[in-house]
């Protein structure tokens, strides 16, 4: 029964795709403080979550192609594992400022939902062994919670193990 809905105030592209698709999720907001360190680490003290639920999108260049990496948050992106996942031979991080021209989002609040560019994207298969995770609604101080197999479909994600540590 998903409704048609406006960008509202506080409605990001990710929440307005979420909400078009009709797939169910849950919107956290936190206040975001600006000198945090981790992003990430920070939504997952904030939310009172194990950090190993919250995953953080990251945009890697992958021979030439820019791809999307969902990992932990508690863990770090293994890079040849990413390359791999996708049938490339290597992968670097891509320039922050491509990553948000081609997202439409700022770093650190880079969601793999409602990019301008629809990107390929990779999630960690550590994802499935939770129900539900929690990742960038597209603004800093701003998560929605889903079923990971909901982000794969939305995302067509392929899942594999590109997360380490």
């Amino acid at each position: 029964m998903a409704k048609k809905q406006k960008k509202q105030a506080g409605g990001t592209p990710a929440t307005v795709a979420l909400t078009a698709s009709g797939t169910p999720f849950t919107l956290h907001s936190y206040d975001h403080d600006p000198a945090s360190p981790s992003y990430g680490e920070e939504a997952a003290e904030a939310l009172g979550v194990s950090p190993d639920r919250v995953f953080k999108t990251l945009v890697a260049d992958v021979d030439g192609e820019l791809t999307v990496a969902v990992v932990p948050v508690a863990g770090q992106l293994d890079l040849k594992a990413l390359a791999s996942a996708v049938g490339g031979k290597r992968a670097t991080m891509a320039d922050p400022a491509a990553a948000e021209r081609t997202t439409g989002y700022v770093r650190g609040g880079i969601s793999p939902l409602g990019q301008r560019k629809r990107l390929r994207t990779v999630l960690d298969a550590s994802a499935t062994t939770h129900e539900t995770i929690c990742i960038s609604a597209g603004r800093r101080g701003l998560e929605v919670e889903l079923a990971p197999a909901s982000l794969a479909t939305l995302t067509a994600a392929v899942l594999a193990p590109i997360g380490r540590g």
